[in-house]
């Protein structure tokens, strides 16, 4: 096999059949790790052929690992379920992976964001590389639960063609996910002993607006840049003083260690 997808689920139905359509014909295999949909996310990856695996929670980084693993390619193209993959991007993909000479395994790729069905360009949400195409034995994720990173001693290419990252399809999407991505954060900075001051909780957030909005330019997206500026420094408020709570409660943890992605 020369390319395998390699992709984490939980719940993807409204999202999951566009971006897999996006690969078909591109890839020899997709492979899935699921961690206990209740919706037809099973249903979908099998309509297009996908291994699904069923398996507990294990934080982002354990659990893409755990899907890589189960790739057979020489190539693995990691992305998430909300990741549709643009026309010219399948080309380049293509090219790179069917080039017997290539030398370079591992590469960054730019992800378009596209939330409520705008694309964002501006406010940092238009230009954000991440690594998702690599051959398989070029590195790994780290264990973090959140915030999970590749690690490899290869050389990282950048790749110019998009990913459309459909980050969030409506409002309610996006506090489902506010949710769950603020206590996987604040967990994760509780496990590592990181201290919250009043700075985080309240001075912190304003920062993250003013360089959204204004120093990034993302007033320029409209209405959309602004709700989303204005979110992003509430998500920062929410995670740090979830992450205050944590501390005034030690056995949080321990009382919400089965939390799913």
């Amino acid at each position: 096999m020369k390319i395998s997808v390699a992709m984490i689920t939980f719940n993807e139905e409204k999202i999951l059949r566009k971006t897999l359509e996006s690969v078909k014909g591109l890839v020899d295999e997709i492979v899935i790790v699921d961690s206990g949909s209740t919706d037809k996310t099973e249903e979908i990856a099998k309509e297009f052929g996908a291994k699904f695996f069923i398996e507990p929670w294990k934080g982002y980084g354990p659990q893409r690992n755990s899907a890589i693993d189960k790739c057979q390619g020489k190539w693995i193209l990691n992305i998430d379920a909300d990741e549709e993959i643009s026309e010219e991007l399948a080309k380049k993909i293509e090219e790179i992976t069917t080039n017997s000479q290539e030398k370079r395994e591992v590469f960054k790729i730019n992800r378009l964001s596209v939330c409520f069905g705008k694309e964002l360009k501006h406010g940092g949400w238009g230009t954000s590389y991440a690594i998702r195409l690599f051959k398989k034995e070029a590195g790994r994720f780290n264990d973090n639960t959140v915030h999970e990173a590749f690690e490899t001693q290869k050389e990282i290419f950048k790749i110019k063609e998009d990913i459309f990252h459909h980050s969030y399809l409506t409002m309610e999407d996006y506090f489902i996910r506010f949710n769950r991505y603020t206590t996987e954060g604040a967990k994760d900075y509780y496990k590592k002993g990181k201290k919250v001051s009043l700075f985080d909780i309240i001075l912190n957030p304003f920062y993250k607006f003013i360089k959204m909005y204004i120093i990034r330019l993302g007033f320029l997206d409209g209405i959309e840049g602004f709700v989303i500026a204005s979110t992003s420094s509430l998500y920062s408020m929410i995670k740090y003083f979830k992450l205050r709570e944590m501390y005034r409660n030690g056995s949080y943890i321990q009382k919400n260690n089965s939390f799913k992605n």
